[in-house]
């Protein structure tokens, strides 16, 4: 592995220039005025893949924005992996609050700053460089790869879920890589190993056929808002135990084993709490902070409004009331079902003075990774040699649809293997990747290779 290393380490400077280069594609997906701009990076993708030796990519037309494919199968006998990314970006507003153009990399203390440095093309261009590395070298790769790279993922990857199922027999693979989540901190390496799922719904209470006046009408007839705050109410106990009949019924008690893993994550509540804002924590009796951000089911109000809302006074008793809301699920709680007991519960308890409507927008099944797999454990052995520290295996709160899309739709269990930092800013201003993550990530995604092909 030393030669394939020194070609890493020879390559730095190049590497960066590279992804400099690849960062300035302003590849927005959820600007139709970057149409072109997304097309072109879909492009560039393409051409990175030929440059590292990949001599099919191919830009492939969907509904909405390219995927760019490529394989290398010459590998007979040896695991498949199936690496994921994707080359669309985020808006970059508020821009007054980057202290650089997003779109121009600017190197400052060991970190890289650009819009996409770490979220993803920054963490994509990883695995570019290490295939790159192999096939220059040893002018073969210890397993077969092939890549998928979509230009839709900021917009909730609309088109890629038709691609899977039109593709579905190139695709076939072992294991789907993706490295499109974060490290613990510098120098502590990470697998993520579970994700959240997801029901996002909007709640409508409407009461009278129009705004009324609050004086003539105040206390004659229900208000819409008043009635949605008390319903929102009941949701939780003082315990922060989800009171809604049904919720629980499919979750399920990690282990002994998982809930001590969660425990070995170096955690600094003070820390935490300072960087929120936050006097104190809340929430579910009976886990900790960690555990209930990743492996307890939430609902969470995300807006409420009603009425009139804008500068000044104007007494009016608001015919409708809104709020959305989104609740993360673990494993075996499914979104559909999730969104009907949810509805259950605001009909069953609304007055009959009111009309309640409750709509499903968005939903994601949770994901989790097998322990024992022989890529994990790979992984795991290829982080701690490269980082010289034993990988935590964490657990994220948020969501990522498209790998349960993997495993419904081709079968696969993913490896979520991250290298950006916690801090890394990621949809914010002044988004950046820690350039020691980044070459050390390198080297331990080539250690992964070459022990999934020995």
């Amino acid at each position: 592995m030393q030669s394939i290393f020194n070609h890493l380490r020879a390559c730095h400077d190049r590497s960066l220039a590279e992804l400099k280069a690849y960062l300035a594609i302003p590849s927005i997906s959820s600007d139709p005025t970057r149409a072109s701009d997304v097309e072109q990076c879909a492009r560039h993708t393409a051409q990175l893949l030929n440059a590292a030796g990949i001599v099919d990519a191919e830009v492939r037309k969907t509904a909405g924005h390219p995927v760019v494919t490529g394989s290398w199968l010459q590998a007979p006998g040896k695991p498949t992996l199936l690496i994921y990314g994707h080359y669309d970006v985020q808006p970059v507003d508020p821009l007054e609050l980057w202290e650089h153009n997003p779109f121009e990399a600017h190197i400052q203390d060991d970190t890289i700053i650009a819009r996409g440095s770490a979220d993803d093309k920054g963490q994509l261009f990883m695995h570019l460089k290490v295939v790159e590395a192999f096939l220059k070298v040893r002018g073969r790769l210890p397993v077969n790869v092939k890549f998928i790279i979509e230009g839709e993922e900021e917009i909730s990857s609309p088109s890629l879920p038709q691609f899977l199922r039109d593709h579905k027999e190139w695709l076939k693979s072992d294991v789907v890589v993706i490295s499109d989540t974060s490290m613990w901190a510098p120098g502590v390496p990470a697998i993520t190993v579970g994700l959240r799922g997801l029901s996002f719904l909007e709640i409508e209470v409407t009461g009278p056929a129009r705004d009324l006046h609050s004086g003539e009408f105040g206390g004659a007839v229900a208000n819409p808002a008043e009635i949605l705050a008390r319903l929102l109410a009941q949701v939780k106990d003082d315990q922060g135990r989800i009171q809604i009949p049904g919720f629980y019924d499919k979750v399920r008690d990690l282990s002994p084993v998982e809930r001590a893993e969660i425990a070995r994550v170096p955690f600094n509540e003070k820390a935490y709490r300072d960087e929120l804002g936050v006097q104190a924590l809340w929430g579910e009796a009976g886990y900790s902070p960690l555990e209930r951000a990743w492996i307890r089911p939430t609902f969470e109000i995300n807006g409420m409004w009603s009425g009139f809302t804008g500068v000044g006074a104007k007494t009016v008793l608001p015919a409708k009331a809104y709020a959305k809301v989104s609740t993360r699920l673990v494993p075996n709680q499914n979104p559909n079902e999730i969104a009907g007991l949810v509805e259950e519960f605001f009909n069953q308890r609304a007055p009959r003075t009111v009309l309640v409507k409750v709509k499903c927008h968005a939903g994601g099944l949770p994901f989790e990774a097998p322990l024992n797999s022989p890529y994990m454990t790979a992984a795991r052995e290829a982080l701690r040699e490269a980082f010289n520290y034993e990988p935590l295996l964490i657990r994220a709160g948020g969501s990522i649809p498209i790998v349960a899309e993997f495993k419904n739709i081709l079968g696969i269990d993913t490896l979520l293997l991250g290298f950006c930092l916690q801090n890394c800013r990621a949809h914010a201003p002044n988004e950046n990747m820690y350039l020691p993550s980044f070459f050390t990530g390198m080297e331990s995604l080539a250690l992964m290779l070459e022990k999934l092909g020995s």
